[in-house]
């Protein structure tokens, strides 16, 4: 796979203190805060992010109450209203608009913590061809783990490039700390995702260009998570994560992995809107398919494979309030 033309390092190679020497000034980075209908629970999550000390970019996804309203009510805040939904390419405008070198993106339910940010900043400073740091997720007034943090802690992938962290190929959309140019240098995220299992339009491209991605767990978000969105994203989801598969995976793989998707996933409604979905974008998946190179898919085998041994019953029908799989932690899917 080939590397990506690195920027000029500004630190030295890293060492056993590297992470818990980290004191840095965090005014290279950007918050990009990704909002939608959410008035009447943003303002505490705006007055955290404030308190970092960092220019924050929100990005409203065509709102129909008065979040816009509400954002201009802060100085000092850009507020960049999107005159509909366009998902999680919403986050590509916020990251042009952004003038550091570093983009942490947040959704409207979660803010990150002032050191964890300095900590990311140093390790992106440090390692050129490092695109993404994703945080530690803690949930709830409780700060429980998130479970696919703890995926990502436990990840099987060998790290071979002296940086620290976990090694990943891919991330949580709501939860990182990304190099702008290797996010902008691949296109962002893809407009026909829309939302839900979108990372992989943005990871494959980083890994298969030869960008690294770690999970860092100094790196801290705190996520009061809203679910009102979740039943209408479920489908989404398995579409994604079908269509990621056909346009990045060579053929073995791509069967292999639409078969444990159609099985693991539990059936219900969602299940079949998103099979109808999915096919329905076969003909442009096909047109824009560019396989990842051979080294890449067998690392992402490794992931499959934990997977297949978590696997669910072939008939469950679940219907599991979150949105995202623990899949997604480590394997991007």
């Amino acid at each position: 796979m080939s590397t990506p033309t690195p920027t000029p390092s500004t630190g030295s190679r890293p060492d056993g203190s590297e992470l818990a020497s980290a004191v840095t000034s965090v005014e290279r980075v950007t918050v990009v805060l990704l909002t939608f209908n959410c008035a009447h629970r943003l303002r505490p999550v705006v007055e955290r992010l404030l308190t970092l000390g960092v220019p924050v970019v929100a990005v409203d996804n065509g709102s129909t109450d008065a979040t816009v309203a509400t954002l201009r009510s802060w100085p000092g805040i850009t507020v960049v209203p999107l005159p509909r939904n366009i998902g999680a390419a919403a986050r590509n405008e916020g990251a042009r608009r952004a003038g550091t070198p570093y983009v942490a993106f947040c959704d409207d339910d979660g803010w990150y913590e002032r050191d964890g940010l300095g900590v990311a900043v140093r390790l992106l400073d440090r390692h050129p061809s490092l695109a993404l740091v994703n945080a530690r997720i803690l949930v709830g007034e409780e700060e429980r783990l998130d479970p696919i943090s703890a995926e990502m802690a436990d990840s099987p992938l060998t790290e071979r490039d002296g940086i620290p962290g976990t090694v990943l190929l891919s991330f949580m959309a709501g939860a990182v700390v990304v190099r702008r140019s290797a996010f902008l240098g691949v296109g962002g995220y893809h407009p026909r995702f829309f939302i839900g299992g979108e990372e992989e339009t943005v990871s494959y491209p980083l890994a298969d260009a030869g960008w690294q991605m770690r999970y860092v767990p100094d790196v801290v978000m705190h996520h009061h998570p809203s679910v009102a969105n979740a039943p209408h994203l479920r489908a989404f989801g398995m579409r994604n994560t079908l269509w990621n598969a056909w346009l990045h995976r060579p053929w073995r793989s791509a069967l292999r992995w639409t078969v444990f998707t159609l099985a693991d996933t539990p059936k219900n409604r969602d299940w079949a809107r998103g099979l109808m979905m999915a096919l329905g974008g076969l003909p442009w998946a096909l047109a824009h398919r560019r396989p990842v190179e051979r080294e890449l898919d067998e690392a992402m085998s490794v992931l499959d494979r934990r997977r297949f041994a978590a696997r669910r019953r072939l008939l469950n029908r679940a219907d599991p309030l979150t949105t995202r799989r623990a899949a997604g932690a480590t394997g991007g899917r």
